[in-house]
Parts: C-alpha cells; structure tokens; sequence
C-alpha cells in the first residue's frame, strides 16, 4: 500500500452542550492538527498516489471553510455534537466530494499531542 500524506490545521469554537461532556459543554476553542493520508495499491501511470501539492490545495479548501469560526453558528451543524470524531468524518466527506478514484482516505484530527481521532474510508 502506497501512502501521501498532507498535513494542516485549523482553529475552530464550538460547545458540546451534554453533562457528558464535563467542562467542554460550554464554549471553548479548539485548534485541531489535521492529517490527510490517502493510500492506493498501486501508482497512477505517473508513479504516485496523487498529486501532493492537489491533495494540500484541496485539504486547505475544505478546512478553510471551519477556520475561525464558531461550529454552533453553522447551519449543517444544528443540533450536532461537533466532537473530534465527527468532524473528522465530517472532512473527509468533504473531501471526497472532489476526488478518490481507487484511493482510501483518513483523517487524523489531533486535538493535542496526546490525544487524537479519526475516521477512515
């Protein structure tokens, strides 16, 4: 399995408004180091997965649209628990709205340095 792997980060606000949640149900900010790793099986006729510098452009694009802003003001997350887990979801089906013929994708989002989530599909 062939990897690339782009990597940014983002500054978000946000509330998980539950008791579970403990201190983090009220409003605080998050700044969340984002890895995009896409894997195929084998290379285009180029002899790469993708192209790293599209993969860093388009990751950019997606996050740049949750940079700086408060989550709970967002309309496709009304009534959401924007939690580490689902918005790494949440990226990664946004990025697969511009590309992945024949690649897998997974987005770590770290939340510090000893604590992190993911999703992979």
């Amino acid at each position: 399995m062939y990897t690339v792997i782009v990597k940014d980060h983002i500054m978000i606000a946000h509330s998980l408004p539950d008791p579970f949640f403990g201190p983090a149900q009220h409003m605080h900010g998050a700044t969340f180091a984002v890895e995009a790793i896409f894997s195929a099986n084998k290379l285009t006729d180029k002899n790469v997965v993708l192209d790293i510098g599209e993969a860093a452009k388009i990751l950019k694009e997606v996050l740049s649209k949750l940079a700086y802003k408060n989550l709970d003001d967002l309309p496709q997350f009304e009534n959401v628990l924007t939690t580490t887990e689902f918005m790494a979801k949440f990226i990664h089906d946004e990025i697969l709205t511009y590309f992945l013929d024949n690649m897998k994708l997974k987005i770590i989002l770290h939340e510090n340095p000893s604590a992190s989530a993911s999703y992979e599909g």
